[in-house]
């Protein structure tokens, strides 16, 4: 079983981010509303695309979901 997505990002999370997927990962560290549990591409997708405070685009969300694919299998 894989670990969750959330659970998968915050490994990029740091005090001064310095790229796309960093900033990504702290703005789902301060998003209390976040799917933390989730493992599901769909779920997390539609949260992210209804909850328009993410400072990147979903290409951020898409390249962050191809890593946790090859990481977790």
């Amino acid at each position: 079983m894989y670990k969750s997505f959330y659970h998968f990002l915050m490994k990029y999370r740091t005090t001064k981010p310095k790229d796309a997927i960093s900033r990504f990962a702290n703005s789902a560290y301060d998003d209390l509303s976040f799917p933390k549990n989730s493992e599901d591409y769909d779920e997390i997708s539609s949260y992210l695309e209804l909850n328009g405070h993410y400072p990147e685009s979903m290409a951020v969300f898409d390249d962050a979901w191809e890593e946790y694919l090859i990481t977790e299998s």
